[in-house]
């Protein structure tokens, strides 16, 4: 073996080169140092992309954006989603929550009947204004103001349009077509104004009762006016009344054809719960349009039901007959003279009809009897008189919610003359409403409830007062019925209803004098009169008598049919069941004859005529009643 090697470097492993290391008789030569200055071996250059590479690449880059746009979208529709369900309390939104947000578009409460019935509300209009100073040719923005608002004056609009002031009206209140076209003419100058409009939906239906608003929206009259502060400091809840429109509705229809047929100038009409003084109904004719009360005639504006103080006539011999029984000195039985006029003066108190005899209490009530009624009080006494009339409220204001209250006409002094004459309903003036409030009391068990207009809370306590004791009211509930059944309240008995009432009629005093064809007929009406619940209140102003009613225009041929129409329809609408008046249960708690007794059972013998005694005579029963 030759033992050369032809990969190495020259010298080594070469002949006397030395050999291989620690080999005998070899020298070892290392290899040289690599230069400084050598240059790295090259690599091989990188391989061009292609444009498929690079078109993937991008397609890559795309997807990842898109990923990541669609995710943060998610979860941001999952943060709300969490927030609306799980942190919001999630669900259907809240009722009041959407009352709060509808109710700041208006700011004034609406006015609801005690079923929720809307008898006014607020709508949001536009009026419009200009800025005289921003219009240059007052003349040609006048004519086309007045192309689409023909309502307005021409020459008003250019003395408007012409004036040194900054801002003027030119119509409150437009309609949206009116508002769209006076935009469309693009006059520099004129604009709009955000406003709000009262509306009634009920029309002059219940307006004595709502009243109404001015331009401006400030109440102006009834409970408009009366609540003008609650209705703007709290516009979200509504002012609910204890009115109901139904009754309202038959209550003014039947008055309306009451004052037809008799040619009357006027009437008054109040439906009134007995059990919480809550007036369900009250109307005053003529009434007016809510809607625009302006320039109309101040009697139209007048509310006959709480602002007209009247002798009520007949119809206060209710308290008359109270006050004697109440008294403890009189029952229904006892007699009184009525065929000898009373002198005081040169006064002579005489009956409209006289009977030319005695009278019972029952039959004073009866036949409606003015000398009885005086021969009464004569019993009693002027002080008890007065303070009796004074608790029944008939020396103040009612206390009812609305702004037009009246007060009473009463006599000072207090005088025998006046003691008298106020027996049978003259020598004092009141209201309707305070007739019924005191008539409502003498036939409930003697609770006086102060009437309100607002609907009383179900639960709340109702406010009472003991007027007169439950002996007197169970009495004065038989007299009530007695009238109907064979009194001069015939004709409002409805059968099945147990009717009970007393029949009013008063000369209307103009001046100094009374006027015999100037008068004012009036029934006040009450239903159960086994267990009292509403009373039912009917006043005419100077009805004309007609062959109809024979020539007669008193409260039992004007008002007492009326009242009686009116409970026949209001009736089911109240869900007062009828019942067999001729039951056993029914006379018991309402019987009451001529004689004064209350026992339905008990055969009565003829009324017989017994020794004159304290000037009191006594003469057959009369077999027929004119009404009164």
């Amino acid at each position: 073996m030759s033992g050369y090697d032809h990969g190495g470097p020259a010298g080594y492993g070469q002949p006397g080169g030395g050999g291989v290391p620690g080999s005998p008789g070899s020298t070892y030569v290392p290899p040289p140092a690599p230069s400084p200055y050598q240059q790295p071996p090259q690599q091989p250059s990188a391989r061009p992309r292609t444009s498929l590479a690079v078109a993937l690449e991008q397609s890559r880059y795309r997807l990842l954006v898109t990923a990541a746009v669609v995710t943060t979208v998610f979860t941001a529709i999952s943060v709300k989603l969490a927030m609306a369900t799980l942190f919001a309390g999630g669900g259907e939104p809240r009722q009041h929550v959407a009352l709060e947000v509808d109710n700041t578009t208006t700011n004034r409460a609406d006015i609801v009947d005690r079923n929720g019935n809307l008898l006014a509300t607020s709508l949001v209009t536009q009026s419009l204004f200009a800025d005289p100073k921003l219009v240059s040719r007052p003349e040609e923005a006048a004519q086309k103001l007045v192309s689409v608002l023909p309502e307005l004056d021409y020459k008003d609009l250019v003395g408007k349009l012409s004036g040194d002031r900054r801002f003027v009206w030119l119509k409150r209140n437009l309609t949206p077509k009116q508002q769209a076209a006076v935009h469309r003419l693009g006059i520099p100058g004129v604009a709009f104004e955000r406003e709000e409009r009262r509306f009634y939906p009920a029309g002059p239906l219940a307006s004595h009762v709502v009243g109404f608003t001015g331009i401006d929206n400030n109440g102006l009259a009834g409970m408009e006016q009366g609540f003008n502060k609650r209705l703007t400091e709290d516009p979200g809840t509504p002012l609910q009344l204890s009115l109901d429109l139904r009754l309202q509705h038959v209550l003014k229809k039947e008055l309306t054809a009451t004052v037809q047929e008799f040619s009357a100038i006027g009437a008054a009409g109040i439906v009134f719960d007995v059990r919480t003084g809550e007036v369900l109904a009250m109307v005053s004719l003529p009434d007016f349009d809510p809607q625009d009360p302006t320039g109309l005639n101040p009697d139209t504006l007048f509310n006959r039901a709480t602002l007209g103080v009247y002798e009520m006539g007949s119809t206060f011999k209710i308290f008359n007959s109270a006050l004697a029984f109440d008294a403890g000195r009189i029952r229904p039985s006892d007699m009184f003279d009525a065929k000898n006029p009373i002198k005081i003066g040169r006064f002579t108190i005489n009956d409209y009809h006289s009977l030319h005899r005695a009278l019972t209490v029952a039959e004073v009530f009866q036949h409606s009897s003015n000398l009885g009624s005086v021969r009464m009080v004569q019993q009693v006494g002027i002080a008890a008189q007065k303070a009796f009339m004074t608790k029944m409220g008939f020396t103040k204001p009612t206390g009812l919610e609305l702004p037009e209250s009246g007060w009473p006409l009463v006599p000072n002094p207090w005088r025998e003359v006046n003691s008298y004459t106020i027996s049978f309903g003259h020598g004092i003036s009141v209201s309707p409403m305070h007739t019924v409030a005191a008539a409502a009391s003498v036939i409930n068990g003697g609770l006086f409830h102060k009437p309100t207009l607002l609907k009383r809370n179900s639960d709340g306590e109702i406010p009472t007062e003991q007027v007169v004791s439950r002996q007197t009211s169970d009495l004065m509930r038989r007299m009530f019925r007695f009238v109907v059944t064979e009194g001069t309240g015939k004709s409002a008995d409805v059968k099945g209803y147990v009717v009970g009432g007393k029949t009013g009629t008063a000369d209307k005093q103009k001046g100094r004098h009374y006027q015999k064809n100037s008068r004012m007929s009036s029934f006040l009406g009450a239903f159960p009169m086994n267990d009292p619940r509403y009373v039912v209140y009917v006043l005419v102003d100077e009805p004309k008598a007609t062959a109809k009613t024979y020539g007669y225009a008193t409260g039992g041929w004007v008002a007492a049919p009326a009242a009686g129409r009116i409970i026949k329809q209001i009736g089911p609408l109240l869900n007062v069941p009828t019942v067999d008046e001729s039951s056993p249960e029914i006379l018991n708690s309402t019987f009451l004859n001529a004689a004064g007794s209350t026992n339905w059972q008990q055969s009565l013998p003829p009324v017989s005529a017994p020794p004159p005694s304290k000037g009191s005579t006594v003469a057959s029963f009369p077999t027929q009643t004119k009404p009164r």
